[in-house]
């Protein structure tokens, strides 16, 4: 069985220390609508956070 990752949108914004929480919220609510959610720091800006949606 093969698993696509599909990813819907990509956003940059201010790191905040919790946004993981929001992160963390919407993937325990959203898991069964198929849906997944990511949160990284920019490699390049360290004060900025991609928050990206995923389609599993």
């Amino acid at each position: 069985m093969e698993s696509k990752i599909e990813v819907l949108s990509t956003v940059k914004i201010q790191h905040s220390p919790d946004l993981y929480k929001i992160v963390d919220a919407l993937n325990r609510t959203l898991k069964q609508k198929d849906l997944m959610f990511g949160l990284a720091l920019d490699r390049e800006e360290k004060n900025t956070a991609i928050f990206t949606i995923y389609r599993t």
